[in-house]
């Protein structure tokens, strides 16, 4: 069973920078996709990032791409994604998520088994 615990939200005005965390229990990093996701009120649960613990390759949602990057510390089971240049759009409670079994759409909920409690950005303009 992977446990993952987020950290990192807030609020912050338009233009401003957040780095979200989350870690994962040590057992099963290294077999996981992790990714994370957002989801506002009214709307549905998006991908934003994902990173494979093993070869490193990461992806963006093209709303994101040049602003968020993920990023992960193998040695302390963590994944990172750091928010610049926040919009008031991007405003949304983000969830960390993590598949042990392979992901053939990293952007599909569905995919992923396991999820953290969720931390709220808040961007304001």
């Amino acid at each position: 069973h992977v446990q993952l615990v987020e950290s990192g939200g807030g609020s912050v005005q338009a233009g401003g920078s957040l780095r979200l965390s989350c870690a994962a229990s040590e057992s099963t990093y290294r077999s996981i996709c992790m990714a994370w996701f957002r989801q506002a009120p009214g709307k549905e649960r998006e991908g934003v990032a994902r990173i494979a613990t093993g070869s490193g390759n990461t992806y963006y949602a093209d709303s994101v791409k040049g602003r968020f990057t993920i990023s992960q510390d193998s040695a302390k089971n963590t994944v990172y994604l750091q928010m610049n240049s926040l919009k008031p759009e991007d405003t949304a409670m983000y969830y960390c998520a993590a598949s042990t079994s392979g992901v053939r759409d990293w952007t599909r909920p569905a995919e992923y088994e396991y999820w953290g409690q969720g931390t709220q950005v808040t961007v304001s303009s």
